[in-house]
């Protein structure tokens, strides 16, 4: 086998690459090639974070948590244990592993030869592939994205280290050592190294052997079109044609002006952040430099010519030893007026912005100071303290100093006066939250019912490696075993995922309802009946209040519903996620063997910055939501509910079975999503959890009622399944948008998942109409953007970024309560 290793370094060409060999997977498997899983679903990230020095905590380690050595020890041997397994199922030819900061961030070479050491058990012959351009423009592309994560140089930091002997080393001379509590990450704080790409070859060829590496020419015209997989085969050695793809448009980048603001407030940020007294979540940090965002002309590579002449007589020799370095791709732009920074505009003074967003750092540092005092009194309760022990350990120095801080905040004006209410708010939230929502912001700075996310146990399963497939269930004659029921209108592109993804975890049988459909919907479903997966059944001609309680009360007639062993009435747009165990129905009834129902609550994922509709696993795309604790607005904490089929109750309805049947009352024990006991809470009425029952630990239900935004559009327009008569307007977005905290714990559930739609899709009147229903809503997105009721709708959600306290508020102050 031969091991293609893409180390970038140019991010935006390996997304390009990336995201044409994770769309053409399954059909490069057909052709002896594997684009592996493991080491990430699309960027090879976890493979690049398991082969980085131990001491060199870079920003992506730091990000995900694998800051200690023993962390990143148990990483790499996972990671290695499970590309070594894939490697082995699959019989192919050629293994291909592709991360931009292979490329732009290793830089020893003890890392080049831990990730040679991870590697060689697979094979030994491995080739280093390199897509490069002339080091102006690649700089100009790689500036921005080290900006975004904190960079406080400027471009001159490059440019002043054209001038050493030894570019390479002059600029591994400017990196800091990593302190990440001070936001000092070496590959985004010091130059950029990789920008000699002579030194690059020489480095990796020292570790892989002479000969191994590949340079080729980034090719924009070929990349953007939709004949880009033929760099892909060049790329790879792929024989075999690939198919083609959908254009794509490189990124425009961002305005010089904007560059400057970024780069000066984030040097007034290290500045700060160098005392110690604070602490500033990287989320957060982004979105104070989207605040002061302006447009503009980019900063022009021919201003950087200095960097091109440097490299001119090494690139010259390099198109003469590759083939795939094209001169006429590599030559530098005109030279111009040599860089100078740009003129951040109106005035702008960093840290007029730093002064203005202060309390809000202030506030996140009390969360952060909340959530590991609470991560340490967890700690201390599971282990015992030794005799000698004090009866309090000190503080670190750095959390010492950040409570200083804010006793010395606290002990000013109190910032939650609903006259100082305006600074306080986010600016889009003081836009537009009116003055109700802004009352309710400031009761909830000393409330209760504040959200956050310090609940339950920490989810360290989110780090985990991928479940594995369970095991098929062999039903006792006459069950029909653990049944959904559900109701479908227009749901088309995402039937297929969300029948997969329950079979995969332990469902046994489906019966939908669905009514007005015109998607292709119904007859996906017909198909999945047909082939003995659900039972379908048409709901047009319901009556009453509304279809989906008229198809709940006929379910209860049915034979799967009659003899089932356990039921849950859930949605297309919920996910049953089991925390537990290998995350199947097995692992969480072994987890509660005496419960017989199960409330299932609600965490809402927002649509997570994803504008556009695609054909992509929901479960994949959408990983931001509510935080754990959000007892407001009502809907946040809803909850679903699973129970066994005893005859307890006499009527399903949408949230929980009704009408308790008399004798019943003891034999009932309702568990929450941690196992615990709220049978007094829930036995005959209620369907939201409280401060009392909340409880994620072994399962939540995912909530995705937004999706991308344009799905949301079409959300809007055909109303909603329960409540046929109400439109769903700004106000659902308010309530449902949640894309705060993040929570991956879903995803470990994608290999099963993808192996069961994979062979949906090997049916072909499934895939033609899972075809044809992506196709119908795509054409109604674009329908809808053209119709201005619609199009002033997206556009208005687009710019309601609200923080979680904000989203509470203004929710409260709307009439939404249905």
């Amino acid at each position: 086998m031969r091991i293609y290793v893409h180390i970038g370094p140019d991010g935006q060409v390996s997304d390009r690459l990336q995201r044409i060999l994770d769309g053409k997977r399954d059909q490069l498997l057909g052709k002896g090639v594997l684009y592996a899983r493991s080491p990430g679903a699309r960027n090879h990230t976890r493979l690049f974070m398991a082969v980085t020095d131990p001491e060199h905590v870079d920003s992506l380690r730091y990000n995900r948590g694998y800051i200690a050595p023993e962390k990143q020890r148990v990483l790499h041997d996972d990671v290695a244990h499970a590309l070594t397994e894939e490697a082995r199922r699959f019989p192919v030819d050629t293994l291909i592993l592709s991360a931009h900061q292979l490329g732009t961030s290793l830089s020893t070479r003890s890392e080049l030869t831990r990730l040679k050491a991870l590697l060689a058990p697979i094979s030994d012959d491995i080739r280093i592939v390199a897509h490069v351009d002339d080091p102006a423009r690649m700089l100009v592309r790689r500036y921005p994205g080290q900006l975004l994560e904190g960079r406080g140089r400027s471009l001159g930091l490059e440019l002043d280290t054209t001038t050493a002997n030894s570019f390479w080393d002059a600029a591994i001379a400017t990196r800091p050592k990593p302190d990440p509590q001070a936001g000092q990450f070496p590959e985004i704080q010091g130059a950029n190294h990789w920008l000699d790409f002579r030194r690059m070859q020489s480095e990796w060829e020292a570790v892989f052997g002479a000969g191994s590496m590949t340079f080729r020419s980034i090719d924009f015209a070929l990349l953007e079109s939709e004949r880009a997989p033929d760099e892909v085969r060049a790329a790879f050695g792929i024989a075999d044609t690939i198919g083609k793809v959908e254009a794509w448009d490189l990124p425009a980048q961002p305005s010089a002006a904007w560059l400057t603001r970024c780069r000066l407030f984030n040097d007034a940020v290290l500045r700060l952040l160098a005392k110690k007294e604070v602490i500033l979540p990287r989320q957060l940090w982004r979105k104070f430099l989207g605040e002061i965002k302006v447009h503009g002309a980019p900063v022009d590579a021919d201003s950087l010519a200095a960097l091109s002449e440097r490299f001119a007589g090494d690139i010259s020799a390099l198109c003469a030893e590759h083939d795939g370095l094209d001169p006429a791709l590599m030559a530098p732009d005109r030279a111009a007026a040599p860089w100078v920074e740009a003129d951040p505009t109106n005035g702008f003074r960093a840290t007029q912005y730093l002064m203005a967003f202060r309390w809000r750092i202030n506030q996140a540092t009390k969360e952060e100071l909340a959530n590991k005092a609470a991560d340490l009194a967890r700690l201390a309760a599971r282990t015992p303290a030794p005799v000698s022990a004090p009866a309090a350990a000190p503080r670190t120095p750095a959390l010492a100093g950040a409570a200083a801080t804010l006793r010395e905040v606290d002990a000013e004006a109190d910032p939650t006066a609903t006259e100082n209410v305006d600074r306080i708010l986010s600016p889009a939230a003081r836009k537009v939250m009116p003055d109700l929502a802004k009352q309710n912001f400031v009761k909830l700075q000393t409330s209760s019912f504040a959200p956050h996310n310090r609940l339950g146990r920490v989810d360290e399963e989110a780090l985990a490696a991928a479940y594995t497939p369970a095991p098929k269930r062999v039903l006792p004659n006459g069950s029909t075993g653990r049944v959904i029921v559900g109701c479908m209108k227009n749901e088309g592109p995402y039937i297929l995922e969300w029948i997969a993804y329950h079979r995969a975890i332990g469902f046994d049988d489906f019966l939908i309802y669905t009514n007005g459909c015109e998607d292709g919907t119904s007859e996906i479903l017909d198909r999945l009946q047909e082939i003995g997966i659900l039972q379908h059944r048409n709901n047009d001609n319901w009556s009453g209040n509304s279809p989906q309680q008229f198809a709940l009360d006929n379910a209860l007639d049915e034979p799967v519903i009659r003899n089932a062993e356990w039921i849950a009435h859930i949605d297309v747009d919920e996910f049953v996620n089991i925390r537990t165990g290998n995350g199947t129905l097995d692992d969480l009834f072994a987890a509660v063997p005496d419960a017989t129902n199960v409330a299932m609550t609600w965490r809402l994922f927002g649509h997570n910055d994803v504008l556009t509709l695609t054909d992509r696993f929901v479960i994949e795309q959408f990983d931001t939501c509510a935080p754990k604790f959000c007892p407001k607005p009502h809907t946040v904490w809803g909850f679903k509910t699973m129970f066994r089929n005893t005859g307890a109750y006499e009527k399903i309805s949408c949230h929980r079975p009704n009408k308790l049947a008399d004798g019943f009352d003891d034999k009932v024990k309702w568990v929450n999503g941690s196992g615990r006991d709220m049978t007094s809470e829930a036995l005959r009425n209620g369907w939201r959890s409280s401060k009392r029952s909340i409880g994620y630990d072994l399962i939540q239900l995912n909530h995705y009622a937004l999706r991308s935004a344009e799905s949301y559009l079409i959300k809007r327009q055909r109303g909603r399944a329960l409540h046929v008569d109400r439109n769903i307007g700004i106000n659902y977005w308010i309530r449902m948008d949640w894309s705060v905290h993040r929570d991956i714990t879903i995803k470990r559930n994608v290999p099963r998942v993808r192996a069961e739609y994979d062979r949906f899709l090997s049916d072909p009147v499934l895939k033609e109409w899972h075809g044809k229903a992506f196709q119908w809503h795509r054409a109604k997105a674009d329908e809808l953007h053209g119709m201005p009721e619609f199009e002033d709708l997206y556009q208005q959600a687009l710019t309601l970024k609200l923080t979680e306290t904000e989203r509470v508020a203004y929710a409260l102050a709307l009439d939404l309560e249905n």
